[in-house]
């Protein structure tokens, strides 16, 4: 028998979190969010990638909170968010949770951002929801399933690690500092101390660790490739020339398919591009917001 796994509660393990005082929890959707509320201005939603939380944005959402009012949950098995398992972590109902939570909050947002698989939650979300953003801006975007062998091995990989009950104790184990970083190093993005330890206190939770694998094992995006062309937002493929996560080449190919894509590229940065450098993304969605942003 396992003791039960202890997830990361704001009171307990989130008193030194990043933005800690724009912190509030909110139930919604079925869902214990924790969201980070700050700024005055057009909406702006910041979705973040798998295994991340709003820690992501810590030197970014400031920025962008002097000219939006910032909206940045922890997604459902994330951070402290709790999440229904599948329910919650399938990309159809991870957007049904996130538009329950704008509901709940009374935000339609005119901007969403999105950072990796966030920019996919961010594209359904569009898509299914009558209010949607205007706008879509994917960070090294998740948008579409890996290609040859890895489209065929990692989805069976993900359910197979998710089904064994070891798994998510087994890598908040061995979430050693030096691990973590390698792994981070892997993703072509170097963190200073401070992004590696945040990442390094979430991967040592097996709850959290749990919630990212869930969210693998279910995710599905060939609905969501299909289903793009009837996208209306305007969509901006922001990515990073040394992204070894997600290949840049792919932005190029789905915005040969989108007549509303467009597609910008960063040099010098890796996946965490915008952990790296937030002035310069905060510089670049300002940008890009346009007229929302009047």
């Amino acid at each position: 028998m396992f003791t039960p796994v202890q997830k990361l509660t704001l009171e307990r393990d989130g008193a030194d979190w990043p933005n800690r005082a724009s912190s509030r929890m909110v139930a919604a959707g079925g869902v214990d969010w924790h969201v980070q509320i700050m700024g005055d201005g057009p909406p702006l939603l910041l979705l973040h990638g798998t295994g991340a939380s709003t820690h992501s944005w810590r030197d970014l959402a400031p920025l962008l909170a002097q000219q939006f009012h910032v909206i940045a949950p922890d997604l459902p098995g994330h951070g402290f968010s709790t999440s229904q398992g599948a329910r919650t972590q399938s990309l159809p109902g991870m957007a049904r949770a996130v538009a329950a939570l704008l509901d709940t909050l009374g935000v339609t947002p005119a901007i969403a951002v999105g950072h990796s698989a966030g920019a996919a939650v961010a594209a359904r979300l569009a898509l299914d929801r009558a209010s949607a953003p205007g706008r879509l801006i994917a960070l090294n975007g998740a948008l579409t399933p890996f290609e040859g062998a890895a489209g065929r091995l990692l989805p069976g990989l993900a359910k197979a690690l998710f089904l064994n009950p070891f798994t998510p104790r087994y890598f908040a184990w061995s979430a050693t500092p030096a691990a973590v970083k390698r792994l981070l190093d892997g993703t072509g993005s170097t963190l200073d101390a401070r992004g590696v330890a945040l990442y390094e206190r979430l991967m040592r939770n097996a709850s959290h660790v749990d919630g990212a694998l869930t969210m693998m094992a279910h995710w599905d995006l060939h609905g969501l490739i299909r289903d793009l062309p009837q996208l209306r937002a305007a969509l901006d493929l922001i990515v990073a020339e040394n992204d070894r996560t997600v290949p840049p080449a792919g932005a190029w190919k789905l915005a040969s398919r989108l007549p509303n894509a467009h597609v910008h590229s960063v040099p010098g940065l890796g996946h965490l591009a915008h952990e790296e450098a937030p002035a310069l993304f905060a510089r670049l969605i300002v940008d890009l917001a346009g007229p929302a942003n009047a």
